[in-house]
């Protein structure tokens, strides 16, 4: 497995994100908009994906979020987003920003 570099004001949230109900191959995975190859990136597991790597999300506490929603500053965090194309009922259908599951 790959260490990821965990910046100041980020955490890592986990290697897993839940497949969505009903979600057939083939898949498309991306973090950031890059997509990610099978078997060097990530796995499909029983029901989820399993990174290869720790997914690195940005901490957000009450005043910076009150910060942010005032307008007084946004925020530049490494703040990773997982997309998700796949088949489902015969149709091919994406999810953006899936949730990260905790190891």
């Amino acid at each position: 497995m790959t260490e990821t570099e965990i910046p100041k004001g980020s955490y890592a949230a986990g290697r897993r994100v839940k497949l969505p109900t009903g979600a057939k191959a083939p898949y498309v995975v991306f973090i950031n908009g890059v997509e990610q190859r099978e078997g060097v990136d990530y796995e499909i597991g029983d029901r989820e994906i399993v990174f290869t790597r720790q997914i690195v999300k940005e901490k957000v506490g009450a005043g910076r979020w009150l910060a942010m929603y005032l307008g007084l500053f946004g925020t530049y965090r490494k703040n990773e987003t997982i997309d998700l194309q796949f088949q489902r009922g015969g149709k091919i259908d994406l999810i953006s920003d899936l949730p990260v599951l905790p190891d």
